[in-house]
């Protein structure tokens, strides 16, 4: 079954731009499957951010953020990739739930976010 997922890379800032894409569309590739030929429905360049704390020497990093659509078997493969490219400093996939990129900003401005998990004082087993 089909899920929606949320992936947040850290690239070296080091890295140019046609760098970046190049990664993109290499790991992007791995998805792709005949059932879905286009895995990606939204892809947002962030840019080049301060970093909260230094990760590998680095205290800059180039985020980006995507939305895809795959098979939960599908991650692991990706997942290897990430890990061996020097250029990703870091990466996050996450079962995307909610809202989109757009839809998170606004409804952060609009008022409380929506409890995450861990945020639960009661300890349940949700």
């Amino acid at each position: 079954m089909k899920r929606e997922y949320e992936l947040v890379y850290i690239f070296d800032s080091a890295l140019e731009e046609a760098q970046i894409n190049e990664r993109l569309d290499r790991f992007h590739a791995l998805l792709k499957t005949p059932d879905t030929p286009e895995p990606i429905t939204e892809t947002n360049h962030w840019g080049k951010r301060t970093l909260a704390y230094e990760i590998r020497g680095k205290e800059v990093g180039y985020y980006v953020v995507v939305h895809f659509e795959a098979e939960p078997t599908m991650l692991g493969e990706l997942e290897r990739a990430l890990k061996l490219d020097e250029g990703v400093i870091r990466y996050l996939i996450v079962v995307n739930e909610g809202l989109s990129a757009a839809g998170v900003s606004a409804a952060h401005d609009s008022g409380p976010s929506p409890r995450r998990r861990d945020d639960d004082d009661e300890g349940g087993d949700e």
